[in-house]
């Protein structure tokens, strides 16, 4: 499984979002951008990742950091966790995790004890020419936001 480190080029993507807009990571260069991974929209878990990058979007952006939430569900699922939970980022919708597997957001790890595939909830921070400023695998849902503020000093 590939893992990322801080200075690789970070992976390109076009996904579609929640409308079914392609959404490139290169649309973004020239600025900052978070890029989160998750497994699956409107789980506990999930849902408070999401809600907590919402509540915090004002500062990253502030910061000059976009940010950018990815799993594998589907354009019409993303757009009811949008919907439901006042999510005001892009949800990218990455059904045969291409983009999963490129970033290393996939692949084993323990659940309730058992080992299973899936994927893994990572962070990454892409810096404004393309390359990879932070790399963080196997977050938490809860309290996540804060490290990385902490972290990024935002």
């Amino acid at each position: 499984m590939t893992r990322l480190s801080p200075g690789d080029k970070a992976p390109e993507f076009t996904l579609p979002d929640a409308d079914g807009n392609d959404v490139s990571l290169n649309d973004f260069r020239g600025r900052r951008v978070v890029v989160y991974f998750y497994p699956a929209a409107m789980t506990p878990g999930c849902t408070t990742q999401a809600c907590d990058f919402r509540d915090n979007l004002a500062e990253l952006t502030d910061a000059g950091l976009a940010v950018l939430g990815i799993s594998p569900d589907k354009p019409e699922k993303l757009a009811k966790f949008r919907d439901r939970d006042a999510l005001t980022f892009p949800l990218l919708s990455d059904p045969s995790r291409s983009v999963l597997e490129a970033y290393g957001a996939f692949g084993e790890k323990t659940l309730y004890g058992k080992t299973v595939v899936g994927v893994l909830r990572s962070t990454f921070v892409v810096d404004a020419d393309g390359k990879i400023e932070t790399a963080q695998y196997n977050v938490k849902a809860t309290g996540h936001v804060a490290k990385l503020r902490r972290d990024l000093t935002v």
